[in-house]
């Protein structure tokens, strides 16, 4: 009788803290309502399955608890009872099932007037890159990376020559304007993760990723990694400043872009390679 007690004070409890719970989703700040939705439709299919399958075995503990004189009847096939709760249990899978299927193909579907940004993990930062004024993001590889070359994008390749280069953790994006995320990651498995867009995918060594997103909130978000990547996987934070189109364009003319970056490396090298053809004068050291 006891145990019955404390069974359906558990369902009640469950269903009172997430009535009370200060604890819900951060608010939507993009256009994947859908996502939300498939979310919500999964929680109330499992809240319906556990207030019941608890209830019922609460009142089955109560009802059928050991009393003197009674008999149990043993019982060991009932087709019947198998059958339902196969097709009960088939309903509520695919029922869970179906919104997200719909969500994930819209998340793949990626529009044809969306921009492209890349972002690129590594222990334990992010860096993003946009594509320059020819819209095509240069080809990139882990076997370019260099220290004059942290992005690994091909220096033969043209279309690389204009990109635009984000060294920093912050990713700035336009308000309204759907953008294409291209995930490379240059050494483990790490996830690109914004709450509040509803977003993330893996970064997978070797692999190029992608999903597509439209902000529509103005605003600061914070990214994380949502993948276990290392000690220094708590810190891989960084943020996404959404913005109106001015400032962003404004922000974007500031940055540096790839060929740029080769320019100022080639000067570089040159201003040490004069430095050391220098020869002391007589009587220097």
């Amino acid at each position: 009788m006891a145990v019955a007690i404390v069974i359906a004070l558990l369902v009640l409890g469950s269903i009172v803290f997430h009535i009370f719970s200060p604890w819900w989703m951060t608010p939507l700040a993009s256009n994947w309502s859908s996502i939300d939705d498939a979310l919500i439709i999964t929680m109330y299919i499992c809240a319906v399955a556990f207030i019941a399958l608890n209830l019922f075995l609460a009142y089955s503990i109560w009802r059928f608890r050991h009393r003197k004189g009674n008999r149990a009847h043993y019982e060991p096939e009932n087709a019947g009872l198998e059958k339902k709760l196969t097709l009960w249990t088939g309903v509520g899978i695919a029922a869970m099932l179906a919104p997200g299927l719909i969500a994930w193909n819209e998340y793949v579907t990626v529009p044809a007037d969306a921009a492209v940004v890349e972002a690129t993990g590594q222990q334990w930062q992010w860096a993003f890159r946009f594509p320059g004024e020819d819209n095509v993001l240069g080809t990139a590889a882990t076997a370019h990376i260099t220290p004059d070359n942290p992005f690994g994008i091909n220096p033969r390749d043209p279309h690389g020559r204009d990109d635009v280069l984000i060294e920093t953790s912050e990713l700035r994006l336009p308000i309204g304007k759907p953008v294409k995320m291209v995930l490379r990651s240059k050494d483990v498995l790490h996830d690109f993760y914004v709450p509040q867009f509803r977003a993330k995918m893996d970064l997978v060594p070797g692999i190029v990723t992608y999903f597509w997103v439209t902000p529509t909130k103005i605003g600061t978000y914070e990214i994380l990694c949502a993948e276990l990547c290392g000690v220094g996987h708590h810190a891989m934070r960084g943020t996404v400043v959404v913005e109106e189109q001015q400032a962003f364009d404004a922000w974007l003319g500031e940055q540096m872009t790839f060929g740029q970056l080769l320019a100022q490396n080639e000067a570089a090298a040159g201003v040490r390679l004069a430095s050391a053809d220098i020869k002391p004068a007589i009587g220097e050291r």
